[in-house]
């Protein structure tokens, strides 16, 4: 990692957004997460060229070769109730998706944190809440042409899907100013902001399979609703969702 490149564009990012650089690091999640208990403030982006023990949703991990991908968090404090604060997974990834179509590529939102490049998946967003703070960790495959083989059936890059990517500090930069815009849109403009995740959310019109609190659970989803909630048209009627894991499309 050239840390001058990334430092440059860095000095452009909008207010309060501040670069940290590390070289390696177990989680990027768990790093600004002690940097937040210490009292950084709001806005400190950590970026790690590598990452050994990164964490996506339901304990899977997300492990980055040095040089390759982006891998970064944000620590945030955000002035809405904490009630509002499980929205900012949905408003990061209409930022991510906003950014690699700024580059020309068509980006679905699968709900509820990874963005998809042709069916496959490219990125993934984990946001954790602590007392006072929230860290929003991404994860996007930049440079990577092979994968381990339990993900490389689901999983692409932008290389992959692009030939040749734009820079990872271009992309980082990219992403932040989408995501100061994007990130105020937890509060009283949500409705517009689901509007522009449902005109990408690669479930609509889909029927799948996936894992509630109350156990599997099939059905079409229809669209995203006014909460953010994923609205699963079942035999008993339409069942709102606000949480659920292993979300799968299944075929007809």
């Amino acid at each position: 990692m050239r840390k001058e490149d990334f430092q440059s564009v860095a000095a452009n990012f909008p207010d309060p957004f501040r670069l940290i650089l590390r070289d390696s690091v177990a989680s990027t999640n768990d790093e600004l997460q002690q940097l937040a208990k210490d009292g950084a403030p709001h806005g400190w982006v950590l970026l790690a060229d590598e990452q050994t023990s990164g964490r996506g949703r339901r304990g899977n991990s997300w492990c980055a070769p040095g040089r390759e991908n982006l891998t970064f968090s944000i620590l945030l404090r955000p002035n809405e109730a904490k009630v509002l604060w499980s929205r900012l997974a949905l408003a990061s990834g209409l930022a991510l998706a906003e950014s690699l179509e700024n580059f020309g590529l068509q980006a679905g939102i699968k709900w509820p944190n990874d963005i998809w490049l042709n069916g496959l998946k490219v990125a993934g967003i984990l946001v954790e809440a602590g007392a006072d703070f929230a860290i929003v960790g991404i994860g996007l495959n930049v440079h990577t042409t092979e994968f381990p083989p339990e993900i490389a059936a689901s999983a692409t890059s932008l290389a992959l899907a692009m030939g040749e990517p734009p820079s990872r500090p271009e992309l980082l930069a990219t992403i932040i100013r989408r995501l100061a815009i994007r990130l105020r849109g937890i509060g009283a403009e949500f409705p517009k902001l689901i509007q522009a995740v449902n005109q990408r959310c690669v479930l609509s019109g889909k029927r799948v399979v996936l894992q509630t609190a109350k156990g599997p659970q099939s059905g079409i989803v229809r669209q995203l609703g006014v909460g953010g909630e994923l609205l699963l048209e079942t035999r008993g009627g339409i069942m709102p969702l606000i949480q659920a894991d292993e979300v799968r499309i299944v075929e007809p």
